[in-house]
C-alpha cells in the first residue's frame, strides 16, 4: 500500500513540474501560454493584449518601478488617537463619488516608456487636486515634467521611485500637460503611445523604448502661461501602511492613491474578474492609481487604473485580490494633499 502511495506522490510531483516547465517554456504572450492561465485562473478571464511579436524586454520595460524604490518610502501617515473610525461601505468607486473630477475617469499611456512611477503620481495628484478643491478646479499635471525634471526621482524612462515623486511635487511643484499629441497644457507628454494590435492607427509597439524627455524649465510655444507660474504643489506627502482599511479610509476621504506591486507574466493577459496571480515569473515592479475597492462573486478586489492605454485589460482598467497584500499591492501606497490656492 505504501508503495502505491509513493507512486502516486511522484506522478503528482512529476504532473506539477511538467507544468511548472510548459509555463516556462511557454512565451508569455503565447496562445499555449493564455491557455495555460485559462485553465488555472479561478477568479479572472485572460486574453490577448499585446501581439505576440512584441518582445519580453519591452514588456519589462514599462515596469518603471525601481528595485532601490523601498529607500525612497515616504514617512507613514500616523493615524490621529482622537480620529474616529469611518464606517466604510462594502464598495466604492472614486469615479463615482467624484464624479465632477474628469481625470479620475482617465486613463493615460506611458507610451514606451519605464514611466509609471510618475503616471501613477500625477494621475492621482490631478484626482485630489479637483477633489480638494470641491470640484472648483481642475489640473492636469504633468508626466512629462515629472519624469524629465525630477532628478531625485530616478532614472526617467529607466525607472523611478514613486515616493520621491510626491517629495518632489511638494517641494518642487508640477506644471500641467496633457497626453501625447493633445497640445494641451505647458508641458504635454511627448512619448508617443504605441498600438497594441494589429491593425490599428498608432503605430506599431516594435520593442524600442522611447528615452526620458529632455528637462525643459519652460512651456510649449502654444500655451499662454509661464513654467514657474504654472506649477502647483503639494501641501504634504506620505505613505500609507499596509492594512487595507488604512488604505480604504485614505482613498475614500482623500481620493485616489498611487500604488506599486510586482508584476507577473499573467497579469499582461487580464481581461476581466478579479486577477490573482497563477502561473509564470515576475517581470518588474509596476505602479498604478488605486481607485476604490468592492467584492465579486465573494472575492474582495481593489479596483486600479492602468497607464497602457484602454486597449489594455478592462478598457484600462484591472482588479486585483484585495485584503492579502497579493503581489505586494498592499505594501507600497504613496499619497498627498494638494496645495490649494485660493486665486
Amino acid at each position: 500500500m505504501r508503495v502505491i502511495f509513493v507512486g502516486f506522490l511522484l506522478l503528482a510531483v512529476a504532473i506539477v513540474v511538467s507544468g511548472e516547465k510548459d509555463a516556462i517554456d511557454a512565451h508569455f504572450l503565447s496562445n499555449e501560454f493564455i491557455e495555460l492561465v485559462r485553465n488555472n485562473a479561478k477568479t479572472w478571464t485572460p486574453g490577448r493584449n499585446f501581439p505576440e511579436s512584441i518582445g519580453e524586454k519591452y514588456i519589462r520595460g514599462l515596469m518603471g518601478v525601481h528595485p532601490d524604490s523601498h529607500k525612497f518610502a515616504l514617512p507613514q501617515l500616523i493615524k490621529e488617537s482622537g480620529d474616529s473610525e469611518i464606517e466604510l461601505p462594502e464598495e466604492f468607486d472614486s469615479r463615482k463619488q467624484w464624479s465632477q473630477c474628469p481625470t479620475i475617469s482617465e486613463i493615460r499611456d506611458q507610451g514606451s516608456c519605464g514611466s509609471c512611477w510618475a503616471f501613477g503620481a500625477v494621475e492621482a495628484m490631478s484626482d485630489r487636486f479637483c477633489i480638494h478643491s470641491n470640484g472648483t478646479k481642475n489640473f492636469h499635471f504633468s508626466a512629462d515634467d515629472l519624469v524629465s525634471c525630477c532628478h531625485t526621482c530616478g532614472f526617467g524612462c529607466n525607472g523611478g521611485f514613486p515616493g520621491a515623486a510626491w517629495s518632489y511635487w511638494t517641494r518642487k511643484g508640477i506644471v500641467s500637460g496633457g497626453a501625447f499629441g493633445s497640445n494641451q497644457g505647458c508641458r504635454p507628454y511627448e512619448i508617443a503611445p504605441c498600438e497594441h494590435h494589429v491593425n490599428g492607427t498608432r503605430p506599431a509597439c516594435d520593442g524600442e523604448h522611447g528615452k526620458t524627455p529632455r528637462c525643459q524649465h519652460k512651456c510649449q510655444a502654444s500655451y499662454k502661461g509661464d513654467y514657474a507660474k504654472d506649477k502647483h504643489y503639494g501641501a504634504k506627502a506620505y505613505s500609507i501602511g499596509r492594512n487595507q482599511r488604512d488604505i480604504q479610509e485614505e482613498i475614500y476621504k482623500n481620493g485616489p492613491v498611487e500604488g506599486a506591486f510586482t508584476v507577473y507574466e499573467d497579469l499582461i493577459l487580464y481581461k476581466d474578474g478579479v486577477y490573482q496571480h497563477v502561473v509564470g515569473k515576475a517581470l518588474g515592479g509596476h505602479a498604478i492609481r488605486i481607485l476604490g475597492w468592492g467584492v465579486e462573486n465573494n472575492t474582495p478586489y481593489w479596483l486600479i487604473a492602468n497607464s497602457w492605454n484602454t486597449d489594455w485589460g478592462n478598457n484600462g482598467y484591472f482588479k486585483i485580490l484585495r485584503g492579502e497584500d497579493h503581489c505586494g499591492i498592499e505594501s507600497s501606497i504613496s499619497a498627498g494633499i494638494p496645495r490649494i490656492e485660493n486665486n
